[in-house]
């Protein structure tokens, strides 16, 4: 069994497929100068089982297309919209985030949350762009250094684990080059991290294992989680998922 199947998996079940949380979308869409009496078109890429979607879904007017590359998480999310009272409506898309089937400049906005990294974020953030409108919006969290030094056994383990990591300013200057005006920033809180993933993930654990404990990766993949949690705990203070909501500029 592959690791994006196992992995895929593993977090099935949870609300979130990485930190955040619903104050944290709205606070992202506050500083992104959303009008909520509007109508808008948005893309939540790499939506997982769309608890950010949900949040959009009941903050906004229009439509929110919600991909992913797992039938199986869009259908936890068309499950979870079921009966709830959304002001937008909500539309699944099964597709990779590098190979969208969408149009240029398609949507107002484009939302990804916890999710960039599976493409690299310089990548992602130049994709994307082509899918948004002139002065339309970009949000996206991606795991970010917040000092410029750290301690050696933090850097060597996320240098091997996400060789993108880099400073806030960084990441800002990335989106610069590739056309956007950064319109704000901010560091998700501890509860993104520990009530809403971490604490949720290691429960699951244990019924992972049951199931899928005869392959070594998914002992792997158990003991990574597990050395994230305790390296996070332990060096909150280094780095921390960052919100980042951008404007594309016209040409």
């Amino acid at each position: 069994m592959d690791e994006k199947t196992l992995m895929m998996r593993l977090h099935l079940n949870n609300m979130r497929q990485g930190p955040g949380s619903d104050d944290a979308t709205n606070l992202a869409l506050n500083m992104a100068g959303i009008d909520r009496s509007q109508f808008y078109r948005v893309a939540d890429i790499g939506c997982g089982t769309g608890a950010q979607t949900i949040a959009l879904a009941a903050s906004l007017k229009g439509e929110i297309v919600a991909v992913d590359l797992f039938e199986e998480f869009l259908a936890k999310l068309e499950k979870s919209c079921s009966g709830r009272a959304l002001s937008a409506s909500v539309s699944t898309v099964v597709a990779s985030m590098d190979d969208l089937p969408f149009e240029r400049e398609e949507f107002d906005i484009v939302w990804s949350e916890g999710a960039v990294y599976n493409m690299g974020f310089r990548k992602g953030v130049n994709y994307w762009k082509d899918f948004i409108k002139d002065g339309g919006i970009l949000a996206v969290t991606e795991l970010s250094w917040i000092t410029e030094k750290r301690p050696d056994e933090l850097a060597d383990f996320w240098n091997a684990e996400y060789a993108e990591m880099d400073t806030v300013s960084g990441k800002i200057r990335i989106l610069e080059e590739a056309g956007y005006m950064v319109l704000g920033h901010f560091i998700l809180q501890d509860n993104c991290w520990l009530d809403n993933y971490y604490c949720p993930l290691v429960e699951s654990h244990k019924d992972f294992l049951s199931r899928y404990g005869e392959y070594d990766l998914a002992r792997r993949i158990v003991e990574t989680d597990m050395q994230e949690l305790e390296f996070y705990k332990k060096y909150k203070n280094y780095y921390g998922y960052v919100f980042y909501i951008a404007r594309k500029l016209k040409p």
